[in-house]
């Protein structure tokens, strides 16, 4: 396929082959291109969909970059099973290898030092919801009012006993993230997911990154493990382990159309 230069990510040399079947995305296999002593992993995509102006286009339509989203993330979970790659924005695109080249000796600095420091570590991600309504209240449909007074005593009652839900759920959700600060080397606080793009239920109370040594990932998740079923109403979820995006820093670069993509998770 003869096209533009799409990225994955950067890495150092590694010795294990990448699985013989991996397609990334278009259908392209994965290759590495080597330059100063760093492995950059790109694939071949079609101008007449990767170029800026369609690309562009194709970023409203959430089929097709969830597709695109979920070929880019299968290469970067077959990188993280055989060195620890420095994963690049989805949709990073340059017009050939002489770009990617050009990229990497403008910011090798930077990806030797976040290489550096993400070497042999993981992305651990944790979230916690708050359920639309905990089973055991859902199962008693409140009784009908006899007035309007009575009404609206018992939406009064309704929204103090959700205000209450919400605040345990604040607290448990800042206790937890605290206690895996303490047992991870970095962590960052997202923004809550938006359940109409996430298709998750509840309310997102907390969305958080954790940097955890491969080693210590088996105490990262027993610890996380220990939380869930704590509190009636709280929903704990844990996923991973992931290439480290929320801790790249500045090193993604821009596409070669000098947009910022959205991150391949984000869209998985």
């Amino acid at each position: 396929m003869i096209g533009l230069r799409y990225v994955y990510a950067v890495c150092r040399p590694f010795s294990t082959p990448l699985q013989a079947q991996l397609s990334g995305v278009a259908g392209d296999p994965p290759r590495l291109l080597t330059h100063h002593g760093l492995v950059v992993v790109v694939s071949h995509v079609p101008e007449a969909d990767f170029a800026e102006e369609p690309l562009h286009a194709h970023l409203e339509d959430l089929d097709w970059l969830s597709g695109v989203a979920r070929a880019h993330q299968g290469v970067i979970d077959a990188l993280t099973t055989v060195t620890t790659p420095l994963p690049l924005r989805l949709g990073t695109v340059f017009r050939d290898d002489s770009g990617v080249r050009t990229m990497i000796e403008a910011r090798e600095e930077s990806f030797r030092d976040t290489l550096d420091r993400l070497e042999g570590r993981v992305e651990w991600g944790v979230k916690v919801f708050l359920e639309e309504a905990p089973k055991q209240e859902a199962a008693a449909p409140a009784a009908r009012p006899a007035s309007g007074r009575d009404y609206l005593r018992q939406r009064r009652s309704q929204t103090k006993s959700q205000d209450e839900l919400w605040q345990r759920a604040e607290l448990f959700a800042t206790q937890l993230h605290e206690a895996l600060s303490r047992v991870a080397e970095d962590s960052r606080l997202h923004a809550p997911q938006n359940p109409a793009l996430s298709g998750a239920s509840g309310r997102n109370v907390l969305n958080a990154a954790y940097l955890v040594p491969r080693a210590g990932s088996e105490q990262f998740v027993e610890k996380v493990d220990q939380t869930k079923g704590e509190l009636p109403g709280i929903r704990v979820e844990l996923t991973g382990p992931w290439a480290a995006y929320s801790f790249a820093g500045e090193t993604a670069p821009e596409s070669a159309s000098g947009e910022e993509r959205p991150n391949a998770r984000e869209r998985s």
